[in-house]
């Protein structure tokens, strides 16, 4: 006989006096035992107690309510129709079938910004800065007068330089000595040669105003304006000479492609060779206006 607790409904023993569960006397609740019917027990079986046939009895029917597919399924049956997983179904399909949004990109409009960092500079307006003839009355001297020019002057610094030679090598035979030709005498010969160079054209050109060989063919070294340069002018011109012979004479060789046939002398110094009479400041001030205007070359 399997007895049942009136509190808690635990199956109990026959020969329990208190609930196991509840710690109620049996006595007490004057329970009277309530028969349960005992499965029947197939030959072959294996015996097992009345309490876990009726256990597993009411397991099966707790699966039951609970919509177990099987009694030894874990998974508790879902509770879905079938219209339900139908229309699942569908739209499932029908979402499959859905082509999909292609998303087109967005067209930007392309800004030009401009960033000026440095400001345009317009020349159109722009006055004539060159170092140019400001009088018609002194033009330029030509080529020809200045290549004469510097020719008598070439002649008069190898005669000087010649001269000086000739006194060095009497003296170096006088006392013995032999005149050597070897790389480092080059050097020094060379340095000698524009030490007289040198000072033939700074001499002549700040003490006098212009060389002997532009003396003699008449030029003379005038402003831009016409007039007798300054000293400190004559002083810079003088530098140009130097800086023109250390380059080989390019300096001399510049005026051949010169707009206004200027050496570099010319351009360092404002000052330019002419064959005209320089103009005292009595003509300046009476010059026509329409005669002050730039010189082109002959």
């Amino acid at each position: 006989m399997i007895r049942i607790c009136s509190k808690c409904g635990a199956l109990l023993l026959d020969d329990a006096e208190t609930c196991s569960f509840c710690n109620v006397p049996l006595a007490e609740n004057a329970e009277i035992p309530q028969p349960v019917a005992a499965v029947a027990r197939v030959s072959g079986e294996s015996d097992e107690p009345e309490w876990r046939v009726e256990v597993s009895r009411r397991l099966e029917q707790y699966r039951a309510r609970r919509g177990r597919l099987r009694p030894d399924d874990p998974q508790s049956g879902f509770p879905f129709r079938e219209e339900h997983s139908t229309q699942a179904f569908l739209d499932d399909e029908e979402v499959r079938e859905r082509p999909r949004q292609r998303f087109s990109l967005r067209q930007r409009h392309t800004e030009r910004v401009d960033i000026c960092i440095q400001p345009e500079l317009d020349f159109s307006s722009a006055s004539d800065d060159r170092a140019r003839p400001q009088t018609a009355l002194v033009p330029v001297a030509t080529l020809a007068e200045r290549r004469w020019a510097g020719l008598i002057d070439a002649l008069c610094l190898g005669f000087t330089c010649a001269g000086f030679l000739g006194l060095f090598l009497l003296a170096s035979h006088s006392a013995g000595g032999e005149l050597t030709f070897g790389k480092v005498d080059a050097i020094i010969y060379f340095a000698v040669a524009y030490l007289f160079y040198a000072l033939y054209f700074v001499l002549f050109t700040t003490l006098s105003g212009a060389t002997p060989g532009m003396q003699l063919r008449g030029l003379s070294v005038v402003r831009l304006d016409g007039s007798l340069p300054e000293t400190r002018q004559l002083v810079w011109r003088s530098f140009g000479y130097l800086l023109s012979g250390a380059t080989l004479m390019l300096g001399f060789l510049w005026a051949m492609w010169d707009e206004d046939r200027f050496t570099w002398q010319d351009r360092i110094s404002q000052t330019y060779v002419t064959a005209a009479a320089p103009l005292s400041d009595h003509d300046l001030l009476h010059i026509p206006a329409r005669q002050q205007s730039f010189a082109h070359n002959k």
